[in-house]
């Protein structure tokens, strides 16, 4: 019976945190960081629920940098590499599916 009270007082204890947002991803971390006037908690808080949805958590690292260095997005996207191709094809439909979903539930 001690085993099940504490098993539901963790569980309880995992979701307050999580539904307080205290474990924000790379993007939201990196689009609260930035200095664009659209930045705001709400729409950070968005884009990281759409690239939770499309990016692998890796992507998610490598486009969060494009927040604090826009150079480096650029870089990619000129970049002959496969690699950089194939991730510049995921961001892109990432940044498209977030602006379709954060503009209908902002």
């Amino acid at each position: 019976m001690t085993q099940t009270l504490l098993r539901r007082a963790g569980l309880a204890l995992v979701f307050a945190v999580m539904g307080s947002g205290a474990m924000a991803g790379p993007i939201e971390a990196a689009c609260n960081r930035s200095d664009r006037g659209a930045a705001n908690r709400a729409v950070c808080n968005c884009i990281q629920q759409v690239a939770n949805m499309t990016l692998a958590g890796s992507d998610q690292r490598r486009a969060a940098a494009f927040f604090q260095n826009p150079e480096k997005a650029q870089s990619v996207r000129l970049s002959d590499s496969n690699r950089d191709d194939a991730f510049w094809e995921r961001y892109t439909q990432f940044g498209a599916y977030a602006e379709q979903y954060c503009a209908a539930n902002s």
